[in-house]
């Protein structure tokens, strides 16, 4: 192999490496929105906001 694809190759595994890294730690951090249930918060308009 030579040794410019050999570089190529390292660079590329590393850079998979480190997103699906990125990935699994936002996918950690974060909810499904479907799973949260209807606070009162979001059903019940608040004062500071105008009504439609």
């Amino acid at each position: 192999m030579n040794k410019n694809k050999l570089v190529f190759l390292i660079l590329g595994i590393v850079f998979l490496l480190i997103m699906m890294y990125i990935s699994w730690d936002i996918a950690t951090r974060t909810t499904f929105p479907g799973s949260k249930g209807n606070l009162k918060e979001r059903m019940v308009p608040s004062s500071d906001e105008p009504v439609r």
